[in-house]
């Protein structure tokens, strides 16, 4: 399908993005690094895909997240994480990365109150100030004023010793993430520098030696060498994300939902190209130099690479299962028959149960996204006990 065209508004935001990326390239001597350009991409402050005031997500936006789609994906989290926050002590928190639109805040604390598992203080970590206003705007007014006292925006990871959960949905996806090339042997760097059109290109350089020991560990895991000319991205950074965003988290639990696969599905030879692609206007775009500023850049989630960091963080392993089934083991059938139950009528039904089969058949986000869970301190092995894939990790 081809791709909606661009107002002169649009093409004007990102002819100034695109400008600011030559300046970034020269000053580098003629190349970033591709995580440099991705993070520029999506997040350079007014102009960066994330931080510009475009809508992002739902059918207005480039893609559709599980909490637009409606309450249930928030609601089956609550219930997942419910009774971590009932094993803590009065001031436990949770801690949203990435709030999105806000959808998923609304709905897991309207629910959370009905379980009577309401965080002492919610927070959602958002880099973004325009999702951040957003944000705010939209639960002052679905929220009750004493739920929405609860909210909090910090500016970065709690600095303090704190109890709770912490959550991200399609997060580390969206984090700047290295790609390396294998050149005779050699593990190479992606890079981006600017043609003599004024374009961007890929070019390779030596990698340095942090992604370099990365390529290599992988490669041990795999029992084989990555084949010459192969490409893919890696997150060396990932343990150390991680541990900052979890900042002095003691007891509680952390609950991870992207899109991605094991390590030896993500890295399989027949996916030599990697995963990395942009979403404009619901179409995925190859180009993920093109629009600039103006379409998501997304890499696929390794779900080994994630346990890997959870528990070098000094968290317990406590699952890993598709999206599909963790909302049904965490009540998915329940919450559409309590919401089938008071709809208005056949039509809200049929959206009801509409909402339930885009987040669990296969084609849709069931199998493609999946959850992983760590613990330290509580309980929090009964949210995998459906359809648990461990052992592919």
């Amino acid at each position: 399908m081809s791709l909606p065209p661009l107002s002169d508004d649009a093409q004007a935001h990102s002819a100034r993005l695109q400008a600011l990326i030559r300046e970034q390239v020269a000053d580098a001597g003629g190349a970033l690094p591709f995580w440099r350009f991705m993070e520029l991409a999506l997040y350079a402050p007014g102009l960066g895909y994330y931080s510009a005031g475009a809508a992002k997500f739902g059918r207005a936006g480039d893609f559709v997240t599980a909490p637009e789609l409606g309450p249930l994906f928030a609601e089956c989290v609550a219930e997942a994480v419910a009774p971590v926050l009932r094993q803590l002590d009065a001031g436990a928190r949770m801690l949203e990365i990435g709030g999105g639109s806000g959808a998923f805040a609304e709905a897991a604390l309207r629910h959370l109150a009905t379980l009577d598992a309401l965080p002492a203080q919610y927070a959602i970590l958002e880099p973004s100030a325009d999702l951040r206003e957003r944000q705010q705007a939209r639960l002052r007014d679905a929220l009750d004023p004493g739920v929405f006292a609860r909210l909090h925006w910090p500016d970065g990871p709690a600095p303090d010793d704190w109890n709770g959960v912490l959550f991200a949905n399609e997060v580390i996806d969206a984090l700047p993430t290295p790609r390396f090339a294998i050149h005779a042997g050699e593990v190479m760097e992606e890079h981006v520098a600017v043609d003599g059109a004024g374009g961007f290109v890929r070019i390779d350089r030596p990698a340095d030696a942090l992604l370099s020991a990365a390529v290599r560990h992988v490669e041990r895991q795999l029992d084989a060498p990555f084949a010459d000319g192969y490409r893919s991205e890696l997150l060396p950074q990932l343990p150390y994300w991680v541990q900052a965003v979890a900042g002095g988290l003691r007891a509680g639990a952390m609950l991870f939902v992207d899109y991605g696969h094991p390590r030896r599905e993500y890295y399989d030879p027949r996916r030599s190209g990697g995963t990395l692609r942009a979403f404009h206007r619901h179409h995925v775009v190859d180009d993920v130099f093109a629009r600039a500023g103006l379409q998501d850049i997304t890499a696929s989630v390794d779900f080994t690479a994630l346990a890997e960091a959870g528990t070098h963080a000094g968290f317990e392993f406590t699952g890993y299962c598709s999206q599909a089934s963790f909302l049904i083991g965490n009540g998915l059938a329940q919450r559409v028959a309590a919401h089938e139950a008071v709809a208005a009528d056949e039509a809200a039904r049929y959206a009801l149960r509409q909402q339930a089969k885009a987040l669990t058949l296969p084609d849709g986000m069931g199998e493609r996204f999946q959850a992983i869970g760590f613990a330290r301190g509580v309980a929090f092995d009964a949210a995998f006990l459906a359809g648990d894939l461990s052992f592919r990790l």
